[in-house]
């Protein structure tokens, strides 16, 4: 499908939207309709022991996780995971085969010892969040000046990674679309025509709202909560409710995130988001989406946002700002993609940072001081006793936040 419109009508429809004239609702409201089946809990993948061969594993049920407060986002079991990918810092190339001793783990500072550790050979369990509303179909259709529908932008990458780089029938994979709130599309599953129906779902449908709720999309894919249920599960129910990855345990875990940054009015703010994300254990690996579109008219924004909403310069930095630090705290990457040339490279890198993460864990006492603690990890390649900075970098999660102390909540709640 290809829109025949000529760019000088594009230019004046563009300088409208600049000087905040009203978004064109002509476009299809259709939603992603609500199933029709009864209320399901979102399935997970069974736990694998690290070096431990198994048979296919069955995906079986758990129980749903109440919605959680961000200060309850925490280490309930006083084990912090820190998943490292090390790779040399000229080359880029990954280091394999490294063994527990080559690895150092220091909290605050302090040399802590590695209770567990796992070399990259467990299956992966991906979460993927798509940004699919009507500012990333505007950012993607002006960004290709019309040659194709702007929903390209954020199901090609999507399309791509589920039909290339999921293997069953270890690997898992779900999907959840966002715009004002998270839709899951589908939840975990290794199935190609279940994958095919996703791909299938997003091309057939447009978005139906503009608002792009990425904080809120994140902390329900991480934490859990009561949301839309699955799409192409068959269910009565218009509401489910689902625990979040951070509930998956044994298992390689990622989210992969194809979004543009921008928040329009999330019920949790920047700073909540962070420390969800942060207290994960998570890795974050993004497709920066709409940078075309900044590109060829970033210049002719205004500093801020306009009256019907569209984002100004300084909102663009914000939101690269934002993708860039979820990146680089959960030990993920970012990826600002500007061109369709550039996925395969960039999906292969992200493939390959996946399943090259090396797991350790530490246990750090009974430290309930409800505050940031920074982490790094520091790796000793040739084993000669002097760590590698300088040559290596190590690719990990910067923070954990420990509990509170107890009584403390009841203690605030009284107040």
């Amino acid at each position: 499908m290809r829109f025949n419109r000529s760019y000088p009508i594009f230019a004046v429809a563009l300088s409208l939207l600049l000087l905040g004239a009203s978004v064109n609702t002509g476009w299809s409201q259709s939603r992603r309709q609500p199933p029709t089946s009864n209320e399901k809990k979102n399935k997970r993948p069974t736990e694998t022991k690290p070096g431990e061969n198994q048979q296919e594993p069955v995906p079986k049920d758990i129980e749903p996780t109440k919605p959680q407060d961000i200060e309850k986002v925490s280490i309930s079991t006083q084990i912090v995971n820190v998943d490292a990918v090390v790779y040399h810092k000229k080359s880029g190339q990954i280091v394999a085969d490294l063994k527990k001793p080559n690895f150092a783990l220091f909290a605050d500072g302090v040399k802590q010892e590695i209770t567990n550790f796992s070399t990259p050979e467990a299956p992966i369990t991906v979460a993927m969040v798509v940004e699919y509303s009507k500012w990333s179909e505007i950012f993607g259709l002006y960004g290709n000046r019309g040659y194709e529908p702007g929903t390209y932008e954020v199901i090609r990458p999507t399309a791509m990674f589920l039909s290339q780089f999921i293997k069953p029938p270890d690997d898992y994979v779900s999907v959840v679309a966002f715009d004002i709130r998270p839709t899951p599309l589908t939840d975990f599953t290794n199935d190609p025509q279940r994958l095919q129906a996703v791909i299938t779902l997003l091309l057939r449908n447009q978005p139906a709202f503009r608002e792009t709720n990425l904080f809120d999309a994140l902390k329900f894919v991480l934490v859990g909560g009561r949301g839309d249920s699955v799409v192409l599960e068959d269910s009565k129910s218009e509401k489910s409710d689902y625990a979040g990855l951070v509930s998956v345990q044994g298992r390689r875990r990622a989210v992969i995130l194809v979004a543009s940054g921008i928040d329009t009015f999330s019920k949790i703010n920047y700073g909540d988001a962070r420390k969800v994300l942060q207290n994960s254990g998570v890795p974050v690996y993004i497709i920066g989406t709409a940078n075309l579109f900044k590109k060829i008219y970033g210049d002719q924004l205004p500093a801020t946002d306009s009256l019907m909403g569209m984002p100004g310069r300084m909102s663009w930095l914000q939101a690269d700002n934002t993708l860039q630090t979820f990146a680089k705290e959960t030990g993920g990457a970012y990826f600002p993609v500007t061109f369709e040339g550039e996925l395969p490279k960039v999906l292969g890198s992200i493939n390959a940072l996946l399943r090259s993460q090396y797991s350790l864990a530490f246990n750090p006492g009974d430290i309930r001081d409800g505050k940031q603690h920074k982490l790094q990890v520091k790796v000793d390649v040739d084993g000669d006793g002097t760590f590698d900075d300088k040559e290596y970098v190590v690719q990990a999660r910067q923070f954990y936040n420990a509990p509170k102390p107890a009584g403390a909540e009841k203690e605030k709640s009284q107040k």
